[in-house]
């Protein structure tokens, strides 16, 4: 059994990352003569949230032995994220995509990632150390779209984790370029009744189950054994759902929208470090309430910077600003 750094962990995360490659300026990405350089991807973004939030992250991954895994690798240490058991392959590489920003709307998403590490992952490689001192897995709908053994593999970290006492929230993460609407729709609902919290945005739901009130996804959701389901509704903010209580949270607004791409994520870490950390005497709606205002603001501030997880805030400017009205700027 693998062993990590031996630190508490409050939460692990599995997925892959990317080196990121975006034009310094608007325009047709063919056009672009200069690029900067970062890192992305929807479980490491999780990651760096959290850790900016105050928790212990694990974060779980295939490299390639190459400089694009080098940078991954030291840019999530340098975030607080524990990287001890990522895995490097001399034979696959790193992924790689590339954004392109057309000065309007949000930016197009070109995707270098078949036949990369992560995508060589197979339930085979799942480890009980992964979970070694550790309350809770985060996972997300990519992982199983990358190769054929992928979602095994998330399928079996989840069974893995439920078995050593881990709580597990799922984000289906839907990434319609990376499978058939078929397999994505099959292998997302089939994942759910291992979680406890199941976060979809609203098109998500309706992808999965067809359309319904919002009432309707909470109670369809919980029915299938999450215990709880929050529901992302953009601009009109977000609801959650346990089987005791239901509380809609209002949006926080934004002046300026630069990048929208990491803010489901953004989201992610503000709802999860709440929710596993805050617990008023047992009262659902009130730890609705808490999780959700600050998964709100931290899914609009992630939208005012470039980069899938830079604008990501720490928990003092959180604070601060939950603290205030309901307009965010920086």
């Amino acid at each position: 059994m693998t062993k990590g750094n031996g630190r508490g962990i409050d939460v692990v995360t599995i997925g892959e990352s990317m080196v990121l490659l975006q034009p310094m300026n608007e325009g047709p990405l063919a056009y672009a003569p200069l690029f900067t350089r970062s890192i992305a991807g929807a479980e490491s973004n999780v990651a760096i949230g959290l850790s900016r939030l105050g928790l212990k992250v694990r974060w779980i991954s295939r490299l390639g032995t190459d400089p694009f895994g080098d940078l991954i690798l030291s840019t999530l240490a340098g975030e607080g994220v524990d990287v001890s058991l990522a895995e490097r392959d001399s034979a696959y590489p790193t992924a790689v995509y590339f954004k392109e920003f057309k000065g309007y709307g949000d930016p197009n998403v070109y995707y270098y990632r078949k036949g990369s590490a992560v995508s060589k992952l197979t339930a085979e490689n799942v480890d009980a150390g992964w979970f070694e001192g550790a309350s809770h897995l985060h996972v997300t709908g990519i992982t199983p779209a990358l190769g054929e053994g992928t979602a095994d593999a998330v399928r079996a970290a989840m069974i893995e984790a439920r078995k050593q006492g881990l709580t597990i929230s799922f984000d289906p993460n839907l990434r319609r370029k990376l499978w058939s609407e078929e397999k994505a729709r099959e292998t997302l609902l089939s994942l759910i009744p291992l979680c406890d919290v199941f976060m979809p945005g609203l098109e998500e739901a309706e992808f999965l189950v067809g359309e319904m009130t919002e009432e309707s996804y909470g109670a369809h959701f919980l029915s299938m054994g999450a215990k709880a389901v929050v529901l992302k509704l953009g601009e009109a903010g977000s609801i959650g759902f346990t089987p005791l209580a239901a509380y809609r949270a209002k949006p926080h607004t934004v002046k300026h929208v630069v990048d929208t791409v990491g803010a489901g994520d953004a989201f992610a870490a503000g709802f999860l470090s709440s929710w596993l950390t805050y617990d008023p005497n047992g009262e659902d709606a009130e730890r609705l309430e808490h999780a959700l205002g600050r998964a709100n603001l931290m899914g609009a501030l992630a939208t005012q910077y470039k980069g899938d997880w830079e604008g990501l805030p720490k928990l003092a400017e959180v604070e601060r600003l939950l603290s205030g009205g309901r307009e965010t700027t920086r």
